[in-house]
């Protein structure tokens, strides 16, 4: 067996800063090198930042790409580190091609050695690349240290055919996957199982390397591991945190010989294999350093990281240092605040207390026990007289009465958000968005929204929490000096206190039954005779139906948040507002 010791660097780059990612590689590989890495490794299209979308087809950030790409090479040579292969993704053109391509770049010597592009080109949930990129049919092999290492690219692995099996036909003796894997409640065990059964399929060791960091409403958890061929956990790197992960792997040498030039994959395609030739001879034996395996987080708290990465990325991402939001004393803009407080630091997080004339006692006392408990700026603005003004001058009843307030609510943290620069962060949940349970212009309006994709009961779930989390185990949370979210909010029932005595059981059914319905209905894809096949109640079923269907053009002027399930408004459910198609009784 020959030695290797690779380093996958999980790092979180952004779109379209060609020049701040070109120096978080040449950084982290730096690093690497340090540590005594033999090969680096980055993840898909780290050089541009993922995923880019129609930029692709731009062809000025194309060449600019390539460009970088090159200058890269260049700047790794010149910094010393030119001996050390480093594989990255980036965005490439064929001589002649029609579309881009999603390629991975072995950078050697202060040159491009070898690229290959993406064979699978993923067209589902919130990828759209069959529709931007052309697809890959090459399977580059780089003999290093008497090691054959193959390289595929993310979709490459989720989709039977293609890479995996070619390598084994090819006789590789590693396979490296780099990727940008977003993250969906539970994928972390279904990504292993998937990278052990990929291992299994072509005969080696298996290396795969994930992005990290949230872009726009997606967000990417890392989690990169390694397998050795029978599927085995060898290394792991902890989740939603830049890391180096360095392993020392014991690997196959090489056969004499070529190999095969071309292979017919299972889906039909032949794939060239390239090969390349860096180092024939395997390296001296020397004493490995132990592998690291971090754990994974638990449910809720990988949950949480995941809204705390997105939130802090899209804020900082785009330039702003600090946000606004109204804080009402209840569930929910009590945890967006506490995510916020987390993501960017209390300091940065401005809390506007807007009491009218139908705030309880309670709402201001403990919306301001919580600015008090996190050390959050606040502000306390009344509306009632603003909601005054304009009753003098509209005759308003009923809901329009109540959307009102809201509306001159958000009019109050729109106009602080111009005055002073802060992004307005929305407060609602995925069971109001869904069931259309928001004023359009009001409590909807905003840049992000945190908490989008969590449905009302999970809301109640990470607040109780967050509340007993160690934050010495989880570097993501703020010490606070004590629970961060009032006992009196989380207990409290949930009323947008827009009319006297105003409860949300008033207009929705329980959240418990509704969370169920609706994570059925959105999630799945299930009509109505599946949904009460599943056990739902008839009449529920129908209400509940009801309302998500209306509600669509409330959604699609929604802000964007981050995304945590495997089906969330936004990138993953496209629906038309226009349509008279509905689920019948």
């Amino acid at each position: 067996m020959a030695q290797l010791r690779i380093a996958l660097a999980q790092v979180n780059p952004t779109v379209g800063d060609l020049d701040g990612n070109a120096d978080l590689i040449v950084d982290w590989t730096r690093t690497a090198a340090g540590s005594g890495a033999h090969l680096v490794a980055f993840p898909e299209m780290a050089l541009t930042g993922y995923p880019v979308e129609d930029l692709a087809l731009r062809p000025s950030f194309v060449e600019a790409s390539r460009r970088a790409l090159t200058g890269v090479a260049r700047r790794l040579a010149d910094a010393g580190l030119g001996d050390v292969p480093v594989v990255v993704g980036h965005l490439d053109r064929r001589a002649g091609g029609r579309r881009p391509l999603n390629a991975a770049a072995w950078l050697h010597g202060g040159e491009i050695l070898i690229s290959s592009a993406k064979h699978h080109l993923p067209n589902y949930g919130v990828f759209d690349e069959y529709r931007i990129f052309e697809r890959g049919d090459m399977l580059p092999i780089v003999r290093l240290h008497g090691i054959d290492v193959a390289t595929a690219i993310c979709e490459d692995l989720w989709q039977d055919g293609g890479p995996a099996g070619i390598a084994r036909a090819a006789g590789a003796g590693f396979l490296l996957s780099i990727n940008a894997s977003p993250y969906e409640r539970d994928k972390d065990d279904v990504r292993l199982d998937l990278c052990a059964k990929r291992a299994r399929e072509a005969g080696c060791a298996l290396a795969y390397v994930n992005l990290v960091g949230g872009q726009d409403e997606l967000v990417f958890d890392g989690d990169s591991v390694i397998v050795d061929a029978e599927g085995a956990l060898v290394a792991r790197a902890p989740q939603f945190v830049e890391h180096l992960l360095i392993t020392d792997l014991d690997l196959p040498e090489a056969s004499p010989g070529e190999g095969p030039a071309s292979v017919e994959a299972s889906d039909g395609v032949t794939f060239t294999v390239e090969r390349r030739t860096l180092s024939p001879v395997r390296l001296p034996a020397y004493a490995p350093e132990p592998p690291a395996v971090a754990e994974p987080l638990d449910d809720l708290a990988e949950i949480y990281a995941a809204l705390v990465l997105g939130t802090g990325d899209y804020v900082r991402k785009n330039g702003f240092r600090s946000v606004v939001l109204g804080l009402s004393g209840g569930i929910d803009s009590a945890l967006v605040a506490t995510i916020a407080a987390d993501a960017i630091g209390p300091e940065n997080v401005h809390a506007i207390l807007l009491p009218s004339r139908y705030s309880s006692e309670g709402s201001v006392s403990d919306a301001e026990d919580l600015v008090k408990r996190q050390g959050l700026h606040s502000r306390i603005v009344p509306i009632s007289r603003m909601v005054e003004a304009f009753e003098a001058e509209l005759d308003l009843h009923g809901l329009a009465a109540e959307n009102l307030q809201a509306r001159i609510r958000a009019n109050v943290w729109m106009g602080l958000s111009n005055e002073h620069g802060h992004l307005v962060l929305t407060g609602g949940n995925k069971s109001e968005l869904a069931t259309g349970y928001s004023t359009l212009y009001g409590d909807s309006a905003g840049g992000f929204a945190p908490i989008k994709d969590v449905f009302k009961t999970t809301v109640w779930d990470l607040a109780r929490w967050r509340n007993t989390a160690l934050t010495a185990d989880l570097p993501f949370l703020h010490p606070f000096a004590q629970e961060p979210v009032p006992e009196a909010i989380i207990v409290k029932e949930p009323s947008a206190e827009l009319r006297p005595g105003q409860r949300d059981r008033d207009s929705l059914p329980a959240y418990d039954l509704l969370d169920a319905v609706l994570s059925d209905y959105v999630e799945r894809d299930m009509g109505r005779d599946p949904l009460i096949a599943a056990g739902h109640d008839p009449g529920l079923v129908d209400r509940v139906i009801r309302l998500v269907d209306i509600a669509e053009y409330k959604r699609r002027q929604y802000p964007p948040g981050p995304k945590i399930t495997p089906k969330n408004f936004g990138r993953d459910r496209r629906l038309p507002i226009t349509n008279r198609w509905r689920e019948r009784g």
